[in-house]
């Protein structure tokens, strides 16, 4: 008799201990599916170089701060500041500031700047120079037909000593008609989207290409060593988080630039794009 009431003790206490057992993986299992769904979602659209690799650095430091971030990559201009309109995103990382203030001016959106995070140094290639000095008269110099990337090429010429822009005018919005002094009678062609540049380079078209870095590098150029000249990383052309009018003030946004800003990624930056990318902090 003793034997059968000890059997059935410790029966009914290996059930409970199942039981029990069986909670606890069960409250983790909760526990685990309240934490997936207290995380909060950032959709955000990028050019796939640098900004989506920045991006896909940046992922676990912000789940871990209880943010997924989902990239949407684009490989032009356009499209991405309309799904930012039409609210498919929550943000996008592509463009500088120039170009960010004519979209909003030209196309009416209801954006904000959330914080500048990096400058991409537009250079100038060529196969066949290896010196700007070397540029005969009336050689072709092709240039984007993104009419906010003009100011910024025709600064950089200036500077480089090849043309003058009229005095007194706001040199990022400065336009071919802005040019006073050609002594070498360069002929412009604006006829190329950015993104095509780079092949429009290897095919040995023009007799100098300007290129954005982002397109450049993702071509397979270093912009440092295969460009003729250079932007310095004194450029204003801060490539920004845009967002919707207000969201610059929701929380995971704020985190997201912050965790750009921060250390880690901006030592990623100068290692991975060796000076071609210069990260920024405000």
């Amino acid at each position: 008799m003793k034997k059968w009431l000890t059997a059935i003790v410790t029966l009914v206490f290996v059930l409970v201990l199942a039981a029990c057992g069986g909670g606890t993986e069960e409250s983790k299992n909760d526990s685990a599916a309240d934490s997936k769904d207290d995380m909060k979602k950032i959709v955000i659209g990028a050019s796939n170089v640098p900004h989506a690799e920045i991006l896909e650095q940046a992922k676990p430091i912000l789940e871990e701060k209880g943010i997924e971030l989902q990239i949407e990559t684009f490989q032009d201009y356009v499209l991405p500041n309309q799904a930012l309109d039409s609210g498919d995103l929550d943000a996008n990382y592509f463009q500088h500031i120039p170009y960010f203030e004519q979209q909003i001016k030209e196309n009416g959106y209801k954006f904000a700047n959330a914080g500048g995070i990096h400058i991409e140094p537009i250079g100038i290639y060529s196969k066949k120079y290896k010196s700007l000095k070397d540029l005969p008269e009336n050689a072709k110099v092709i240039i984007s037909n993104s009419v906010a990337d003009h100011g910024r090429v025709l600064s950089l010429l200036e500077k480089e000593g090849l043309i003058k822009l009229k005095e007194g005018i706001d040199k990022t919005a400065a336009t071919l008609d802005d040019i006073v002094e050609n002594p070498r009678n360069l002929e412009f062609d604006t006829e190329y989207a950015a993104e095509l540049l780079p092949q429009i380079f290897n095919n040995n078209e023009g007799d100098i290409v300007l290129i954005n870095s982002n397109f450049a590098i993702d071509a397979g150029l270093n912009p440092l060593k295969d460009s003729i000249a250079i932007e310095d990383s004194k450029s204003p052309y801060v490539n920004i988080i845009a967002v919707r009018k207000g969201d610059e003030n929701k929380e995971e946004i704020k985190t997201l630039v912050e965790v750009l800003r921060s250390k880690e990624i901006q030592d990623f930056i100068l290692k991975q794009y060796d000076g071609a990318v210069v990260p920024v902090s405000e």
